[in-house]
């Protein structure tokens, strides 16, 4: 019978899932200066179609139409750069 510290030995040796460690650093800098510039369009497109509204549905339907594609754009761009190359 083998003792059950022994037993488990070699099932967790496998690297739990985290931020791979691969990941371009130098883009990290930027890419979160550019975040924030994102944020700061969208709180002004959000104001621009709140200006002349008369409801909600005036501002909020076309506000996610128009912002959402940049939103998926913007995160699918950022997981391609952080990710680097692999080999």
């Amino acid at each position: 019978m083998e003792a059950e510290e022994s037993s488990h030995t070699y099932d967790n040796c496998a690297r739990a899932a985290t931020i791979p460690s691969e990941m371009n650093w130098k883009v990290a800098g930027p890419l979160a200066i550019a975040f924030v510039f994102l944020a700061f369009g969208t709180v002004n497109v959000f104001l621009a179609f709140d200006r002349d509204s008369h409801s909600v549905s005036d501002t909020v339907r076309p506000f996610i139409i128009t912002m959402a594609p940049v939103w998926i754009v913007a995160i699918a761009a950022a997981r391609i750069l952080l990710q680097g190359r692999r080999s």
